[in-house]
Formats: structure tokens, C-alpha cells, sequence
């Protein structure tokens, strides 16, 4: 029987890793012929897709469910966090037709939720809320039974692009808070562990009726006890959806990966998360923040 994970509180892993990854970490390779189909599109209509830039594993499922996360304003970010697969430097010129292109994607794919996200644009004016502002007003204007979920970037904190963001009538507003404060330098040195909890309070402010959703990623150095301090605080500011899923490492160059989370520790975080009063919390190793939205849409009673 293993130990009670009240015994694991504050303990970072308890063993060497092992050399390969565990069962429940295994997907199938993508290749089904939705798959390839939506990974036409995409190139025909030229998008990104966050599903493919950050090396998601669970790509193969989601695209066979004719689901997919679009990512908007580039393929370049213009920060470096060291868990990330999407490439950083300097962003291509900014294309204002690329909302277009994106509803008309979400038209042709007959989504009925689509999901927005995007690179850090530090380098623009409003940091690419414009982007998305316009983005969801065009999917909406094409079929307003589609609901549409943002998943921003922290904007730098500005209040002037959350509320453009907002404004434009998301069915969701999320920002993810990736890791625990004791992490942030060294996993997302771009970031502030405040200013995230502050961006929540904003959006609460501004637009009180838009459910707001989160998704940390574990494995990368944190205790249990503080992910179960990070939950705490996001109810704090009210956010309505969590996310908790494994960190796996992209590549060499990343930040190393400490431990795997068990089946049972995601489920118990799942608990946790329920009793402190979120709408949803979805939580197991293969879980990012887009993996079945449209589920965690209905489950929260969006």
C-alpha cells in the first residue's frame, strides 16, 4: 500500500526518476485521418496551433475529436520560460488578418468551442489583446452558439488590455499560473507570481459574469503542500476553473524534471480543489489547460 499523501506534503520525490516514463504517461501517435485533415487546414489557412508548438501529447486525441487551440499573433515569443517548447526571440511582423483566417477555420471545422491562446507579444503596443478582442468578436459574428475561451498572456499586467480582452464577450477568460512562487525566477522569469493573482482580480472587477480558469503544471521542483497554497489562492481571487497536469520536459535545454505526480496524488489534488469551491478543477498527468475544454465548459456550467 502506498503512503498516505498527507506523508508527502512538503517532500519533493521521494526516489531517483525512473528511465522511463510511467504507464500512465503513454499516448498514442497522432496520424488518424481527422488528424490529418484539421493539420491541412491549419497549414492552408496559415495558423499555429499551441497543440503542436508546445509538443502536446494528448494532439492526436483532440484532433480526432475535431477539437483544436489556436495560436494566434506568431509562432515566436518574446520571453524564454524554461518549460516551454514554443520558440523565443524576435516575433514576425504583426498580421492583422489573422483573425479572419482563425474564425474561418473554427466556420469550416464547425466548432462548437474554440480556444484562443498565443505567444508573450511584449513587443506590441497592447501586447496583442487587440488580437484577441477581435478574434472572438469574429467567431461570434459567424456563429454565436460557438462559445469562445482566451487563453492570454499576463499582458504585463495591463488593465487597458485585459478589459479590451473582456470586452469583445469571451465565455471564458484564462491565464495560466504555471507554478508555485518559490519557482517563478527559475521556470518563468518573465512572469510575477502576483501580478498573475492581480490579473485575476482585474477580470473578476471589470467583467464579474465571465467564469475565469487557471492551469498549473507540476513535476518541476514544488511540494505538494504548495501547489495545495497556490489552489488556496487562486479561490482567494476567485478563480472558477483549475487545470493540473505533469510537467515533461521538452528537451535538454529545459528545466529538469524533478518528479512524476501518481494518478493518486492528481486525484487528490482533484479533491482538494473541489472542497475549496472551484466550479471545475479537471487534474491528471496528461491534462493542459485546453485538454477537453469543451467538457470542462459543461461540467462548470458555462
Amino acid at each position: 500500500m502506498s503512503e498516505p499523501l498527507y506523508q508527502i506534503m512538503g517532500r519533493h520525490r521521494a526516489e531517483p526518476l525512473p528511465e522511463r516514463k510511467p504507464s500512465w504517461l503513454k499516448v498514442k501517435a497522432p496520424g488518424g485521418g481527422n488528424y490529418l485533415h484539421l493539420k491541412n487546414l491549419m497549414r492552408d489557412l496559415k495558423l499555429n496551433t499551441v497543440c503542436e508548438e508546445a509538443h502536446c501529447p494528448n494532439v492526436g486525441e483532440c484532433w480526432e475529436h475535431g477539437t483544436a487551440t489556436f495560436m494566434i499573433l506568431g509562432d515566436v515569443c518574446t520571453r524564454n520560460c524554461a518549460y516551454c517548447a514554443v520558440a523565443h526571440g524576435r516575433p514576425p511582423k504583426f498580421d492583422a488578418a489573422e483573425p479572419s483566417r482563425v474564425a474561418e477555420a473554427a466556420r469550416t471545422m464547425k466548432l462548437r468551442h474554440v480556444v484562443l491562446t498565443s505567444v508573450d507579444r511584449d513587443d506590441l503596443p497592447d501586447f496583442g489583446a487587440w488580437a484577441f478582442a477581435e478574434t472572438v468578436r469574429l467567431i461570434k459574428a459567424d456563429n454565436a452558439n460557438t462559445s469562445v475561451e482566451c487563453l492570454v498572456p499576463d499582458f504585463q499586467g495591463n488593465e487597458d488590455s485585459i478589459r479590451a480582452v473582456l470586452d469583445a464577450g469571451p465565455d471564458i477568460y484564462n491565464h495560466n499560473t504555471e507554478t508555485v512562487p518559490r519557482l517563478y525566477k527559475k521556470a518563468r522569469p518573465g512572469g510575477r507570481y502576483e501580478r498573475v493573482m492581480e490579473i485575476f482580480r482585474t477580470a473578476k472587477r471589470i467583467a464579474p459574469h465571465i467564469p475565469t480558469k487557471t492551469g498549473i503544471i507540476v513535476g518541476m521542483g514544488e511540494t505538494n503542500e504548495e501547489i495545495v497554497e497556490v489552489m488556496k489562492d487562486l479561490r482567494a481571487v476567485d478563480v472558477d476553473i483549475l487545470t493540473i497536469g505533469q510537467y515533461l520536459r521538452p528537451s535538454n535545454d529545459h528545466i529538469l524534471l524533478d518528479r512524476y505526480v501518481t494518478p493518486d496524488e492528481f486525484r487528490w489534488f482533484y479533491q482538494q480543489g473541489m472542497a475549496m469551491g472551484f466550479r471545475h478543477v479537471e487534474s491528471a498527468p496528461l491534462v493542459r489547460s485546453s485538454y477537453h475544454a469543451w467538457e470542462q465548459v459543461q461540467a462548470a456550467g458555462v
